[in-house]
C-alpha cells in the first residue's frame, strides 16, 4: 500500500514534467491562435486591396496565398515543436 510520503515523492518528481507538458500545450495553442489571426489579417487586407484596385486582383491574390502559406508553415513548425515536448 502506498503511503502519503511515497505519493508526495512521486508527485514531486513528476511536477517538472507536468509543467513542461502544460507549457507545451499552451505554446501550441498560442501558435495556432497567432496563425489564425495572421491569416485573417492577410485575407482582410487582400480583400481591401482588391476592392480598391480590381485590376490588380491576380497579383494581390498570388501574394496573399504566398504570405498565408508562410504564416501557416511557421505555425505548423511551432505546433510540431510544442507537441514534441509532450511526447
Amino acid at each position: 500500500m502506498l503511503t502519503l510520503a511515497v505519493l508526495a515523492q512521486i508527485a514531486e518528481a513528476a511536477a517538472p514534467v507536468l509543467f513542461a507538458k502544460a507549457g507545451a500545450c499552451l505554446g501550441a495553442g498560442i501558435a495556432t491562435i497567432g496563425a489564425g489571426l495572421g491569416i485573417g489579417k492577410i485575407g482582410g487586407s487582400a480583400m481591401e486591396a482588391i476592392g480598391r484596385q480590381p485590376e490588380a486582383a491576380g497579383d494581390v491574390r498570388s501574394n496573399m496565398i504566398l504570405a498565408a502559406a508562410l504564416v501557416e508553415g511557421v505555425a505548423l513548425l511551432s505546433v510540431v515543436g510544442c507537441l514534441l515536448v509532450i511526447l
